[in-house]
């Protein structure tokens, strides 16, 4: 992110619920979230949910073969 996104995310925050950021620590936790967003950006195009079937399913492909 080019620019600081918290007073943005935390101007949204009072529009929406009329919250102001009350201490260091909500504003700390802006940050956090801000990092969590990073993270996940990092992980675009990385990760491909059809590489493995998700457990449900493999547990019925499972159950599937065994009845055949």
């Amino acid at each position: 992110m080019a620019t600081d996104p918290v007073p943005q995310i935390a101007e949204a925050i009072r529009l929406w619920s009329g919250v102001t950021c009350p201490n260091a620590a909500g504003k700390r936790g802006l940050e956090d979230f801000c990092a969590l967003i990073k993270d996940f950006e990092a992980q675009r195009g990385t990760l491909v949910f059809e590489d493995e079937p998700s457990t449900f399913e493999a547990a019925l492909r499972a159950e599937a073969e065994s009845e055949a």
